[in-house]
């Protein structure tokens, strides 16, 4: 047999084995495997996952078993010394000598640390391993140990790593700083704009960020105290992460005199051959094209190109162009760039969109004879990445509106067309090389029946993930062109739909999160599972965020809005938009008393911005004495009933909008829905309350109440639909008392009504026969379990302040009752607001 030795056991190492082992020719070769760590291949990709548990298991990519099985041998703990490539032989550090007919690179990388005075000191951690993350765990338990104030801890380098280093920092517990050579976060990767975006997206969830700094020295004695940028400019902290870039291993290929980069990097030609044709080099450390590639999926590609050499596939190479478009999820925020995010002008157009309200940018960049895209940028909203990495891969024809690839004019995706229709030979997941085709065949022809199937037979979302919602789509799609019945689950933790777990929590009255998890889920949750589950418990028993508050979104954990600089704001309900002079006068005296920035809102409410977390209880107890309570703007659940003056006031009402918007309001106040929800009432058809552009809207006309149902804003912007017409108050209430239980019932998590209803099979003309002639046989249970609903009302901010446990969760610090002296604010217009970053 001839002998194989992998030298370097992280991920494309490990992805090398799995993909020879593979091939029918695996039964001629031995693999001996070197790694440096103390444990078997892991995913360095979701690394600071590793903070939630610290369980390194989790990580792993395959067990020590999984070697024995396929007759691997790993060698852990162990360092490769040297190559004698004359006699084909490796030594290790312990003086061991090994012969090889075939050797393979993996060495990867190591953490860049730029020559800094004082680097060296005590504090000071690199971001790389496993190891790494328990020494820096280690110190900083022992900085924090009897401390009642919040520790500061810098991370050098706002890329990739050092973002993902800032949540692994910030989840110990440390206030972070994020401290970056250049003038913006992510410089490879995101233009100015979208950076900024990302920039206060982070900002707003405590991280600060120090751009254009040069760090010249580490201040302290034995220990880091802080970093100096120059004269009279400096941060104090007491833990530094250096997270600035990464060199390659080629250590060990210079033993041999192998041909390596001026910069750095083994030098490989388009098989993965290095200078001898018998050592090989993949991932991190391998140089091709005369450039480093960081990212996992041009290393899977490296290894799968070095196995086909081995076994005798050489017409198999590696392409030119390298594809390193990503997706990620950092620190909660969702970001991606394809292709050439950045374009030259005389390359080609930009078009840009950007929501600065919601933290969304979207760029794209087409050819200069709009027919091509060429990339682009996602910050916020990565929805679309996928469809518009495959346009920009197979290059497939854009719309001749080309801005309809961020901002559809004919609903979500309307500019895409379908999944089924990308090439077959189109590639899904990066990571693993799988096609469209080989996705659809493992359905048609290779007998998989759901997306776990596809998963064990092809690998497919098994890297980085990012493929999954198109590879989702792909398998449900072919699924239904083979007529088979499609299942969509709410994520990876609870095989059903959120439809079927409704029902099974109803039925077995199942009153936790943790109870629903251990009898219907596996695993520990997740940040999709979490908020659906407490969607279903409050619209079954109109349990409110406080019971369970752990699997609340953040602004239903605090029953406020959080705002940019981590401050709150408060909206008290003001049903219909009617207020007293004197509710008015007490707003204004809360807002002098505590220093808060107030504006009208759009729904006819008073928004008071910039409370601290400990402040929240101290208002509401002021505004619940004078009559208000919660407007739920936090939440999803009905916000508000936007009214006019109707007949009341106004010569041209037809009937009391004022009064019936007040009625549907309290009647419908604390509901909880997949989506938020809001109502209109206008008093004719005028429409001057906008009803047609709200969930629900009813507008005044002879004869009673039209009601219009599944509308929004946004930028998508939708039209309520016409449900039934003339109806009276009694009739309309019992409408939309059907209406919304049976969307809430019924519609997947965060889908609001509009694109709820484009998904009903049937469309408005079923929705009509379920609510108006009861087909289903509903309507009457639809009605009591609304009525119920109805009857368990209260108020949640009256509930957390009369709560002294509740209470406790409404402070800045765990341990102490400090506050935050760290905001700062700047005039505007007779009022205050947070400082531009």
């Amino acid at each position: 047999m001839k002998h194989i030795i992998v030298v370097g056991n992280g991920m494309v190492g490990y992805k090398f084995c799995e993909k020879f082992i593979d091939k029918s020719e695996a039964k001629n070769f031995k693999i001996t495997v070197f790694g440096e760590e103390p444990r078997p291949a892991y995913d360095r990709v979701h690394l600071s996952e590793y903070f939630e548990n610290q369980d390194a298991t989790a990580l792993e990519m395959a067990s020590l078993e999984w070697y024995v099985n396929n007759g691997i041998e790993l060698i852990t703990n162990t360092r490769v010394n040297s190559i004698d490539k004359q006699a084909k032989t490796i030594e290790t550090i312990h003086g061991n000598e090994y012969a090889y007919d075939y050797l393979v690179l993996a060495t990867g990388s190591s953490p860049f640390v730029p020559n800094i005075e004082g680097i060296e000191k005590e504090g000071v951690f690199v971001y790389r391993t496993i190891e790494d993350l328990e020494e820096t765990i280690e110190y900083a338990n022992i900085i924090k140990s009897g401390r009642t104030e919040k520790v500061r801890a810098a991370i050098l380098g706002g890329g990739l790593l050092g973002l993902e280093a800032a949540k692994a920092v910030m989840d110990m517990g440390f206030e972070p700083h994020v401290v970056e050579f250049a003038p913006k976060l992510m410089p490879r990767q995101l233009d100015k704009r979208s950076s900024n975006v990302l920039q206060e997206k982070i900002e707003s969830l405590g991280i600060q960020v120090h751009l254009s700094k040069v760090t010249s020295k580490i201040l302290g004695e034995s220990a880091i105290t802080g970093m100096e940028f120059g004269e009279n400019d400096q941060l104090d902290v007491e833990m530094l992460v250096v997270s600035a870039g990464i060199r390659p291993r080629d250590e060990l290929a210079k033993t041999c005199d192998l041909k390596v980069g001026t910069r750095g990097g083994i030098w490989v030609n388009n098989k993965m051959q290095t200078s001898d044709e018998s050592i090989f080099a993949i991932g991190e450390c391998a140089l091709f094209n005369n450039m480093i590639y960081g990212l996992v999926a041009p290393g899977y590609d490296m290894a799968e190109i070095a196995v086909n050499q081995i076994i005798g596939n050489t017409e198999e190479v590696m392409v030119d162009e390298i594809d390193m478009s990503t997706k990620l999820k950092l620190i909660g925020v969702d970001v991606a760039s394809y292709g050439e995010p950045f374009m030259p002008i005389d390359k080609g157009y930009s078009i840009i969109f950007e929501n600065k309200t919601k933290g969304v940018y979207k760029r794209v960049n087409v050819s200069l004879d709009r027919k091509k895209l060429l990339g682009g940028i996602l910050v916020g909203d990565v929805s679309d990445y996928n469809m518009l990495h495959q346009i920009y891969l197979n290059g497939l024809p854009i719309p001749e509106n080309a801005e309809e690839l961020i901002v559809a004019s004919g609903g979500k995706n309307a500019a895409f067309g379908s999944v089924l229709d990308l090439p077959d030979e189109a590639q899904v997941c990066s990571c693993e090389s799988i096609s469209k085709g080989a996705i659809c065949s493992s359905i048609i022809d290779g007998g998989c029946k759901s997306l776990g199937d596809v998963v064990a037979k092809t690998k497919v979302t098994t890297g980085c993930g990012g493929c999954k919602p198109m590879v989702v789509d792909l398998v449900n799609e072919t699924l239904k062109s083979l007529g088979e019945e499609v299942k969509e689950v709410l994520c990876e933790h609870f095989h059903y739909s959120r439809q079927e777990l409704y029902d099974l929590v109803k039925v077995n009255k199942i009153e936790t999160y943790e109870e629903a998890l251990e009898k219907y889920g596996h695993g520990h949750g997740c940040e999709v599972c979490k908020p659906a589950l407490a969607s279903i418990f409050a619209t079954l028993t109109m349990e409110t965020a406080n019971k369970q508050v752990t699997i609340q979104d953040t602004n239903d954990r605090f029953l406020a809005n959080i705002q940019r600089n981590g401050t709150y704001s408060v909206v008290p309900r003001v049903p219909g938009g009617e207020i007293t002079p004197q509710q008015l006068i007490t707003i204004g005296e809360i807002g002098a008393k505590y220093d808060l920035y107030t504006k009208i809102t759009g729904a006819q409410r008073i928004d008071l911005f910039g409370a601290q977390i400990h402040e929240l209880p101290l208002i509401w107890k002021e505004l619940i004495a004078a009559g208000f309570e919660s407007g739920h703007a936090y939440g999803k659940s009905l916000r508000a009933v936007k009214s006019c003056v109707g007949s009341t006031w106004c010569r041209y009402g037809m009937h009391e909008s004022v009064t019936f918007a007040i009625e549907i309001e309290n009647r419908y106040r604390g509901l909880r829905a997949p989506h938020k929800l809001k109502g209109g009432v206008s008093g004719c058809i005028r429409e001057c309350a906008e009803a047609r552009g709200k969930d629900f809207g009813l507008i005044a006309v002879e004869g009673g109440w039209n009601l219009y149902v599944c509308g929004n804003g946004g930028a998508n912007p939708k039209h309520a639909i016409l449900l039934a017409e003339q109806l009276s108050d009694e009739t309309a209430i019992k409408y939309l008392d059907r209406f919304l239980m049976y969307y809430i019932r019924t519609a997947g998590p965060l889908v609001r009504t509009a694109p709820w209803l484009d998904k009903l099979e049937g469309g408005i003309e079923y929705l009509k026969q379920v609510i108006i002639d009861d087909v289903l046989g509903i309507a009457e249970t639809l009605e009591e379990e609304m009525q119920a609903l109805i009857n368990k009302y209260e108020c949640e901010w009256k509930q957390a302040v009369e709560s002294p446990e509740m209470m406790k969760r409404f402070k800045h610090f765990v341990n102490t009752d400090e506050t935050n002296e760290e905001l700062v604010f700047v005039p505007m217009r007779e009022q205050k607001m947070p400082k531009p970053w």
